[in-house]
């Protein structure tokens, strides 16, 4: 399977439907033979999947996927929407509906959970494909978080749709309704998530920059050593494609959310400025090829300290120490915790020397 780069698109808005037409044109697929593919704990009964509490009441449209979304809820991890995507390629009807749950992460970009780990002594939500790393002579597999990213062309519909949810519903079922869950310490996916990603990578003229990062610091621990392979660094001049605001509770305010294309417009970035913060929340490909996770099928990588966040996880134990399998800020630039999140700290001591958010906020000053 070839996939193109290149595909520009304008953001998605949410359709200009009331929530009863939504559910109508839901049930309406059921209805022409459309079935619910459940893989949690709803397999049994996808029929409480259709229940009022978890209805679609909003639809986005994104190439040849469809997103019907519930009201927004939450569990004491998370706010989310369940989600139900399905695809319909030009000329088929819909025939397996997917339902998915959509939340947002404290880099404050949306994401596709894979999966569920529970148990009476974890709630862990599944963050995509695993890949090695190699530390203190071992190896140890780490989420690839950004595998989870939703399209950013539908980001920021999905702040405006969660912004009109009044009233937010504490929900402790929906999560195991909807997500397959694994054992305690699986922090894989599971086939249905990596599988369509491998058949894609697969044809390797499908891969970004043949499979390499697109940008790196080539010093260790050295913020101002980034570079970017020639043709996909932002494009400050004429690649701002999207504008939008929101608010923020543990970022301290307004957050403005840029979506800005690559040079060569392969890849597109999604910025972030804050009172005290700019950061980069994701990097994709402009394609158009997506899964039943509502995820693109390809990726675009970078060095993963490029997609810190302003506040980053970072715990210590008693002594002040971190792991370092587990340290994600660099040594030296650990900053004081969040009022609001104590596991986090404030990552601007790195932020602010990387020279692509220097450039991005005199960008964002002269907008």
């Amino acid at each position: 399977m070839r996939i193109t780069t290149g595909h520009v698109v304008p953001s998605v808005r949410p359709a200009p439907l009331a929530p009863a037409q939504v559910a109508r044109e839901f049930r309406a697929h059921l209805a022409d033979g459309a079935a619910i593919k459940a893989v949690g704990a709803a397999r049994d009964d996808p029929r409480v999947l259709l229940t009022r509490a978890y209805l679609p009441r909003f639809r986005l449209s994104l190439f040849d996927t469809t997103y019907y979304l519930s009201a927004v809820r939450q569990d004491p991890q998370i706010r989310f929407f369940v989600a139900h995507v399905m695809q319909t390629p030009t000329g088929r009807r819909a025939r397996t509906i997917h339902p998915r749950i959509f939340y947002k992460d404290v880099s404050l970009v949306w994401r596709s959970a894979s999966h569920l780990v529970q148990s009476d002594d974890e709630h862990w939500i599944g963050k995509g494909e695993v890949r090695a790393i190699f530390s203190n002579g071992h190896e140890y597999l780490v989420s690839a978080e950004e595998t989870t990213n939703l399209p950013l062309e539908i980001q920021s519909a999905l702040e405006t749709l969660m912004l009109r949810s009044q009233r937010v519903v504490t929900d402790s079922r929906a999560v195991a309704l909807v997500l397959r869950q694994g054992g305690e310490k699986r922090i894989a996916p599971f086939h249905d998530f990596t599988g369509p990603r491998e058949r894609a990578r697969a044809d390797r003229r499908n891969l970004i920059n043949g499979g390499r990062r697109i940008a790196r610091f080539t010093r260790r621990g050295d913020p101002t050593s980034l570079v970017f392979t020639r043709g996909f660094e932002p494009d400050f001049a004429a690649g701002f494609l999207e504008r939008s605001r929101f608010r923020s509770r543990l970022y301290g305010g307004r957050v403005v959310r840029c979506r800005i294309l690559s040079r060569n417009a392969q890849v597109q970035y999604l910025f972030f400025a804050a009172p005290r913060h700019a950061w980069v929340g994701a990097c994709q490909p402009t394609t158009t090829d997506l899964t039943s996770y509502g995820v693109r099928s390809i990726d675009a990588w970078v060095d993963e300290d490029l997609l810190m966040p302003g506040y980053e996880y970072h715990l210590a134990d008693e002594r002040g120490k971190v792991a370092e399998v587990t340290r994600q800020v660099p040594a030296n630039f650990v900053g004081t915790p969040s009022a609001v999140d104590a596991n986090r700290v404030d990552t601007s001591a790195w932020l602010d020397r990387v020279p692509v958010l220097r450039s991005f906020r005199r960008a964002l000053a002269r907008a």
